[in-house]
């Protein structure tokens, strides 16, 4: 069995794994912060999208919406990565 890809980070910024039964309270939570996380994307890229279409953006804060973009992103395919492996291969 291999270990669930969890959404969120060790200290030294490591990927984190949970082995088991996809069961327990880690899960659970694991599920939970999953689903905020793509909750945040769909409201991040709504707000992007509103902030792009006014064109009134400082060079600083394009900058600011590019980084919270990024980070979302990254969360995102963590989020993926980790539903893709739990698949069933077949």
């Amino acid at each position: 069995m291999s270990g669930r890809l969890l959404p969120w980070a060790g200290a030294d910024g490591k990927p984190c794994y949970l082995v088991g039964d996809g069961e327990g309270r880690v899960s659970r939570l694991a599920d939970q912060i999953e689903g905020l996380q793509l909750g945040m994307a769909d409201g991040l890229l709504d707000h992007a999208a509103a902030l792009l279409t006014e064109h009134r953006l400082t060079g600083e804060e394009l900058h600011y919406l590019a980084r919270r973009l990024s980070e979302s992103l990254r969360d995102v395919k963590r989020v993926a990565d980790s539903r893709g492996a739990r698949l069933p291969s077949g």
